[in-house]
């Protein structure tokens, strides 16, 4: 059945929906804090919105693992109705072509809340841009604020682009880079939410300026590792190694890489065309392992220098970053030994979402010492001249 890519028909509906999966935590939020600070509010409802992105990550992974990713062949809705309820016989029809294809009657309801869920996030995203710019004018100044409203702002632009990301997504038939794009951009969604939330926390962790270095450092290696990761899930490149630490019974199998990392092709494609080949996919999961071996060594070294700052707040720090890597490493080991099971697989979404939250939290609450030393130093010169 042909099915039009775009069909804004459906539109008002799926953002009403999304208007009200939006209201129940800004009212629970306005009802919880109601004699609270507006800034109080904020980031209460800042904290809520990175809870649900969160619960959106693994939801878009889940429907992406699933194979619901064209549950509903066009966007926003689902054969131009908003719900699957009104796209029932489209879908039977689909469904009884191809049993296990693409599109049946689960797979378009896990995509169509998935979209519901997306827009639920985005209008409270539209409500944090909002209400920043509201208490700035009442505060006639945005610098008098303890978060920028050009944050919330931002992330409202970001999520807009996610928007974009997730209709392609649909109508370019999972095509890798696309797909690829829409996880990371998931991802950065949450890296905004989580500096907005710790902008406003007091106090500040102070780092060695070596050591403040060596976190951003982590976070780049991170963030690349990430997109290796999602390149493999986006290619099916899982299962190309089903053993560990050997991949196909060799330390360093047949790999393909001048297909493997061609960005611009279709899903399952090689860079001439046709198909794409094993080795391809094998140089893809061997990549990603590698980078993984980096990043190891990496939070390993950072976890172990906070440690030795013997900083209490640090050391907590520390652990939450131990135990983002240890869950990491299992359901890592977990796709690779038990072929990829889904549970397994949406968890290691999960640990790389909570892996580049707290290294954005850390980032965000830390300074380098030298800040605190020129700022103490100020401090005892004002002190001077005020005894004078």
């Amino acid at each position: 059945m042909n099915v039009p890519a775009y069909d804004l028909g459906p539109l008002p509906t799926v953002v009403l929906i999304g208007a009200v999966v939006a209201m129940a935590p800004v009212i629970w939020v306005l009802w919880r804090h109601r004699r609270s600070d507006p800034a109080v509010r904020r980031r209460a409802l800042t904290l809520v919105t990175l809870f649900l992105t969160f619960d959106l990550v693994l939801f878009g992974a889940y429907t992406r693992l699933s194979d619901a990713g064209l549950g509903c062949p066009d966007w926003p809705g689902c054969y131009g109705s908003a719900s699957p309820l009104g796209a029932h016989e489209a879908i039977g029809a689909a469904q009884t072509a191809m049993p296990t294809g693409p599109v049946t009657h689960g797979k378009a309801w896990i995509e169509m809340l998935h979209r519901y869920l997306a827009t639920g996030v985005g209008g409270l995203i539209t409500v944090l841009a909002v209400t920043a710019w509201v208490e700035a004018r009442q505060r006639r100044t945005a610098a008098a604020m303890a978060v920028s409203p050009w944050w919330p702002t931002a992330t409202w632009l970001w999520v807009c682009g996610q928007g974009a990301f997730g209709a392609l997504t649909v109508t370019m038939k999972l095509y890798p880079a696309i797909v690829t794009l829409h996880l990371i951009g998931g991802l950065g969604l949450l890296a905004l939410l989580a500096i907005q939330s710790q902008l406003s926390v007091r106090p500040k962790l102070v780092l060695s300026p070596a050591l403040h270095r060596g976190v951003v450092a982590v976070l780049a290696v991170a963030i690349v590792q990430i997109a290796l990761g999602g390149w493999v899930s986006t290619n099916y490149a899982v299962l190309a190694c089903n053993e560990f630490p050997t991949c196909q019974g060799s330390w360093w199998p047949a790999m393909d890489f001048n297909h493997g990392f061609v960005v611009l092709r279709e899903l399952g494609a090689g860079k001439d065309g046709g198909y794409l080949p094993f080795a391809a996919l094998t140089a893809i999961h061997m990549v990603h392992r590698l980078g993984a071996a980096v990043l190891l060594v990496a939070m390993g070294t950072l976890v172990w220098r906070l440690l030795a700052t013997g900083d209490a707040a640090l050391r907590r720090w520390a652990a939450a970053l131990a135990g983002a890597v240890a869950w990491q490493v299992a359901s890592g080991l977990g796709n690779v030994l038990l072929d990829w099971p889904l549970l397994s697989a949406v968890a290691h979404t999960g640990g790389a979402a909570v892996l580049l939250v707290v290294l954005a939290m850390l980032l965000t609450r830390a300074r380098p010492e030298r800040v605190a030393v020129h700022t103490a130093v100020s401090s005892g010169r004002s002190g001077i001249r005020a005894a004078s």
